[in-house]
């Protein structure tokens, strides 16, 4: 069973190297930037001049890319050499109704179509420890289940296509919406004197431990903003919440303040940086 990977960024070349190191058979990939396709290949993928050529090889599509946009261009180009013989799952975090669009053309050519978005960050990546959330025919599962244990240990079906989408922006929205609690009652701390790590521990000691501060504490701290997922694309994400939400006529009040929190961040000009830079826009740095 031959594999290609389309999507070399932040996450999907840590997710393509667990593959290639873990697979028994030849592991294609493909990415806008050829410097990441030589890095793969270096590792030991076979690398491909264009997304057609890794369809036409592979049996397991995988793609991990930022938008809806680049996955619908991603499928308009690979669409004629999908047939019968191909499984195709896409990893991206795009809106649920384009996935069930795309899904709904592969399978008119034969083939079976996953959406399979990842949580958890680049460490989790690197160690090939993701939780994925799957959108599929039950039936598709089991199948795709060992290719999907090669980047991740925590894998859950959430229903038919799109849903593991919908899971996944329910999650980082979640996520946003507790780092935001963070970021408020972290600087009220330290605005009174209370260091940033005796705050996290004696968060630790109660009700409010959670894993974003656990995991960021030190960083915001340190102020560290170095880009493991960024700024934008959970701004991305929210904005996906935000029509999910409409679509159902759903109020979801703390979702519009996180999303008023990163509409403010990309404003200033720091959607590149890591998401837990909003930190700095609660502090009110970026005030008129």
């Amino acid at each position: 069973m031959k594999i290609g990977f389309i999507g070399l960024g932040i996450m999907g070349e840590s997710m393509c190297e667990n593959i290639v190191k873990k697979h028994d058979d030849t592991v294609y990939c493909s990415d806008v930037d050829k410097n990441k396709v030589e890095k793969l290949a270096s590792l030991g993928a076979v690398p491909c001049a264009s997304n057609a050529e890794l369809a036409q090889n592979s049996d397991f599509i995988i793609s991990m890319v930022p938008k809806s946009a680049h996955v619908r261009a991603i499928y308009d180009e690979i669409l004629p050499f999908i047939d019968s013989a191909k499984t195709c799952i896409d990893m991206s975090t795009i809106d649920p109704s384009v996935s069930v669009e795309i899904a709904n053309e592969v399978m008119l050519k034969g083939a079976r179509f996953a959406d399979a978005p990842v949580v958890k960050s680049k460490p989790a990546a690197i160690a090939g420890e993701l939780g994925i959330l799957v959108g599929c025919k039950e039936e598709m599962f089991e199948d795709i289940k060992p290719v999907l244990s090669y980047m991740g240990k925590n894998i859950i079906r959430m229903g038919d296509n799109g849903k593991g989408l919908v899971m996944k922006v329910c999650h980082n929205t979640l996520v946003a919406e507790i780092q935001n609690g963070v970021n408020e009652t972290m600087l009220l701390a330290r605005k009174m004197g209370i260091s940033a790590e005796d705050y996290h521990t004696a968060i630790s000691y109660g009700g409010g431990q959670n894993f974003y501060l656990d995991g960021q504490w030190k960083n915001l701290a340190d102020e560290n903003w170095t880009t493991a997922f960024s700024l934008q694309n959970e701004y991305k994400d929210l904005g996906i919440c935000k029509r999910l939400a409409d679509e159902v006529d759903f109020t979801m009040n703390g979702m519009q303040n996180a999303l008023s929190v990163y509409k403010k961040g990309m404003e200033a000009g720091i959607g590149a940086e890591d998401w837990r830079a909003t930190y700095k826009v609660v502090r009110g740095d970026y005030d008129a």
